[in-house]
């Protein structure tokens, strides 16, 4: 072969390369693209907030006001789908089963309980969601505290009452029920301060240091209720 017939054999390869049709991209599914849709709305919510104009949120979410309508036919149904997504779909039956085990005692349960609970709800999306829906609209924190009254309030004040050998049969009291969310909200404000303030845990580098601070919590809370509620006191 002749050097000029090298070179033209040599080019023809390379154009033959270079037109080679690109592999075709794969279509998205619908529930792929519903999907896709929903986790930028989580993405842009946490970081954002949820009381912004639609035009805002389909251009954070980069996606045209049509296509965002032909999955989410309006706002409340994209909020309602964050909501069950982030906050519903993480909540437990187990939750509710390790504490109406008889067989722990109730310190057993508020530990092993807040240590999962932890684990599993104070993440980045779900406490700054929170957050922003309680300065906006309420429209996913009304149904996140509504779970709580429902679900885990009243089983928190039963064992509660088991350790300070109270009765179980009255109705939770308000007293009682404020004493119990501060220390609910205690320990959200670990997630608090790692996801709204941006502070470090103290001793970050103990994998156990949060796990430590729950367990003292508890312990303090439960000292407490039995010097309060034994005394015959509402």
């Amino acid at each position: 072969m002749s050097f000029t017939q090298d070179r033209i054999s040599k080019n023809s390869a390379t154009v033959e390369v270079a037109e080679a049709p690109a592999p075709a991209r794969r279509r998205m599914s619908t529930t792929e693209r519903k999907r896709q849709i929903l986790d930028r709305a989580i993405q842009y919510f946490a970081k954002h907030g949820i009381d912004g104009q639609l035009r805002n949120l389909t251009k954070g979410l980069g996606v045209t006001h049509t296509l965002l309508y032909h999955y989410f036919p309006t706002k409340d149904a994209l909020i309602k789908a964050v909501y069950e997504d982030v906050f519903e779909s993480r909540w437990k039956p187990e939750w509710e089963l390790l504490l109406d085990d008889k067989t722990l005692s109730p310190e057993e349960k508020l530990n092993a309980f807040y240590i999962d609970y932890s684990n599993t709800v104070l993440t980045y999306d779900f406490v700054r969601i929170l957050i922003f829906s309680g300065l906006s609209d309420h429209s996913i924190s009304d149904r996140f505290f509504e779970l709580l009254r429902d679900r885990l309030l009243p089983r928190l004040i039963r064992e509660t009452r088991k350790h300070c050998g109270r009765s179980l049969r009255s109705k939770p009291s308000q007293r009682e029920l404020e004493f119990l969310m501060g220390l609910h909200g205690g320990i959200f404000y670990i997630g608090m301060r790692r996801w709204i303030y941006g502070q470090a845990i103290y001793d970050a580098g103990n994998p156990n240091t949060e796990q430590e601070i729950i367990q003292d919590r508890i312990s303090s809370y439960l000292h407490s209720a039995k010097i309060l509620f034994t005394t015959g006191k509402k």
